[in-house]
Protein backbone atom coordinates (compact mmCIF):
# COMPACT_ATOMS: atom_id res chain seq x y z
CA UNK A 1 0.00 0.00 0.00
CA UNK A 2 1.46 3.54 -0.96
CA UNK A 3 1.39 5.92 1.55
CA UNK A 4 1.11 9.72 0.76
CA UNK A 5 4.17 11.92 1.44
CA UNK A 6 3.13 15.34 3.17
CA UNK A 7 5.22 18.05 3.43
CA UNK A 8 7.09 20.58 1.15
CA UNK A 9 10.49 19.31 -0.71
CA UNK A 10 13.66 20.57 0.09
CA UNK A 11 13.71 22.25 -3.41
CA UNK A 12 10.47 24.12 -2.61
CA UNK A 13 11.44 25.14 0.28
CA UNK A 14 14.55 26.56 -1.51
CA UNK A 15 12.47 28.31 -4.31
CA UNK A 16 10.30 29.85 -1.75
CA UNK A 17 13.42 31.34 0.21
CA UNK A 18 14.56 32.56 -3.16
CA UNK A 19 11.66 34.27 -3.88
CA UNK A 20 10.94 35.97 -0.15
CA UNK A 21 14.70 36.61 -0.70
CA UNK A 22 14.21 38.87 -4.24
CA UNK A 23 10.98 40.41 -3.05
CA UNK A 24 12.63 41.92 0.44
CA UNK A 25 15.35 42.90 -2.14
CA UNK A 26 13.20 45.26 -4.34
CA UNK A 27 11.30 45.95 -1.48
CA UNK A 28 13.65 47.16 1.39
CA UNK A 29 15.30 49.99 -0.73
CA UNK A 30 11.85 51.52 -1.48
CA UNK A 31 10.41 51.40 2.13
CA UNK A 32 13.83 53.08 3.50
CA UNK A 33 13.43 55.96 0.70
CA UNK A 34 10.25 55.99 1.59
CA UNK A 35 10.80 56.54 5.32
CA UNK A 36 13.82 59.18 4.53
CA UNK A 37 11.67 61.79 2.34
CA UNK A 38 9.15 61.23 5.41
CA UNK A 39 11.95 62.27 7.96
CA UNK A 40 13.09 65.22 5.42
CA UNK A 41 9.33 66.17 5.16
CA UNK A 42 9.17 66.46 8.92
CA UNK A 43 12.17 68.50 9.47
CA UNK A 44 11.12 70.73 6.73
CA UNK A 45 7.77 71.58 8.91
CA UNK A 46 10.31 71.87 12.07
CA UNK A 47 12.73 73.83 10.50
CA UNK A 48 9.75 75.89 9.43
CA UNK A 49 8.10 76.68 12.98
CA UNK A 50 12.15 77.17 14.29
CA UNK A 51 12.56 79.84 11.81
CA UNK A 52 8.80 81.53 13.05
CA UNK A 53 10.51 80.97 16.95
CA UNK A 54 12.99 83.18 16.02
CA UNK A 55 10.86 85.82 14.39
CA UNK A 56 9.07 85.72 17.63
CA UNK A 57 12.33 85.79 19.18
CA UNK A 58 13.46 88.68 16.96
CA UNK A 59 9.91 90.64 17.47
CA UNK A 60 10.46 90.65 21.16
CA UNK A 61 14.47 91.68 21.63
CA UNK A 62 14.53 93.11 18.45
CA UNK A 63 17.71 90.60 17.22
CA UNK A 64 18.17 87.09 16.88
CA UNK A 65 21.07 87.46 18.87
CA UNK A 66 20.95 85.16 22.21
CA UNK A 67 18.75 82.91 20.87
CA UNK A 68 20.65 80.08 21.51
CA UNK A 69 21.40 78.01 24.73
CA UNK A 70 23.41 79.87 27.30
CA UNK A 71 22.28 82.89 25.68
CA UNK A 72 24.99 82.31 22.56
CA UNK A 73 24.30 83.33 19.04
CA UNK A 74 24.88 79.73 17.08
CA UNK A 75 24.57 76.22 18.20
CA UNK A 76 21.34 74.11 20.17
CA UNK A 77 18.68 76.76 20.22
CA UNK A 78 17.04 78.22 23.43
CA UNK A 79 13.98 79.06 21.92
CA UNK A 80 12.76 75.53 20.15
CA UNK A 81 13.21 71.99 20.63
CA UNK A 82 17.07 71.05 19.07
CA UNK A 83 16.33 67.90 17.20
CA UNK A 84 13.76 66.36 14.46
CA UNK A 85 10.85 65.08 14.28
CA UNK A 86 10.30 68.27 17.27
CA UNK A 87 7.01 66.32 18.43
CA UNK A 88 8.87 63.05 19.25
CA UNK A 89 11.09 61.91 22.07
CA UNK A 90 14.78 63.16 21.76
CA UNK A 91 16.06 59.40 20.96
CA UNK A 92 14.42 59.28 17.62
CA UNK A 93 15.73 61.84 16.31
CA UNK A 94 16.50 62.39 12.56
CA UNK A 95 17.85 64.96 12.63
CA UNK A 96 19.82 67.99 14.89
CA UNK A 97 18.44 71.87 14.39
CA UNK A 98 20.60 74.08 15.14
CA UNK A 99 21.09 77.95 14.77
CA UNK A 100 23.75 78.39 12.35
CA UNK A 101 24.51 82.26 12.04
CA UNK A 102 23.57 84.94 13.53
CA UNK A 103 25.89 87.73 11.51
CA UNK A 104 26.80 90.75 13.89
CA UNK A 105 24.01 92.82 13.06
CA UNK A 106 22.03 90.16 14.35
CA UNK A 107 19.33 91.42 11.72
CA UNK A 108 19.76 87.90 9.85
CA UNK A 109 20.01 84.45 10.51
CA UNK A 110 20.57 80.56 9.27
CA UNK A 111 18.88 78.00 10.92
CA UNK A 112 20.23 74.04 10.11
CA UNK A 113 19.13 70.48 10.27
CA UNK A 114 22.15 68.15 9.96
CA UNK A 115 20.98 64.51 9.90
CA UNK A 116 22.25 62.34 12.95
CA UNK A 117 24.99 59.74 12.06
CA UNK A 118 23.54 56.23 12.54
CA UNK A 119 20.15 57.18 11.50
CA UNK A 120 18.42 56.07 8.14
CA UNK A 121 18.83 60.02 6.87
CA UNK A 122 22.46 59.69 7.33
CA UNK A 123 24.72 60.67 4.86
CA UNK A 124 21.43 62.46 2.72
CA UNK A 125 22.96 65.96 3.60
CA UNK A 126 21.71 69.15 5.33
CA UNK A 127 18.89 71.20 4.81
CA UNK A 128 18.76 75.04 6.03
CA UNK A 129 16.32 78.09 6.31
CA UNK A 130 17.40 81.84 5.92
CA UNK A 131 15.80 84.35 7.38
CA UNK A 132 14.93 85.98 3.71
CA UNK A 133 13.03 82.83 2.95
CA UNK A 134 15.14 81.00 1.03
CA UNK A 135 15.57 77.32 1.38
CA UNK A 136 18.07 74.87 0.52
CA UNK A 137 19.48 70.94 0.99
CA UNK A 138 23.07 70.23 0.41
CA UNK A 139 22.37 67.05 -1.40
CA UNK A 140 25.75 66.20 -1.97
CA UNK A 141 26.93 66.74 1.68
CA UNK A 142 29.76 68.43 0.54
CA UNK A 143 29.05 71.22 3.46
CA UNK A 144 28.55 74.08 0.65
CA UNK A 145 25.51 75.12 -0.85
CA UNK A 146 26.05 74.46 -4.46
CA UNK A 147 23.25 77.31 -6.62
CA UNK A 148 21.16 74.31 -7.61
CA UNK A 149 20.69 73.39 -4.39
CA UNK A 150 18.46 76.32 -3.09
CA UNK A 151 15.54 74.26 -2.59
CA UNK A 152 14.17 71.26 -0.66
CA UNK A 153 12.01 69.62 -3.25
CA UNK A 154 14.90 69.63 -6.09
Amino acid sequence: MNKLKKGFSLVELMIVVALVGIIAAVAYPSYKNTMAGSARSAVQADLMAFAGAMERHNASVFTYKAAAAGGGDTGTPAIFTGHSPASGPVENKKYILTIDDVPTNGQTFILKAAPVSGSLVEGSGALFIFSDGRKAWDQNDNGTIDSSEYCWNC
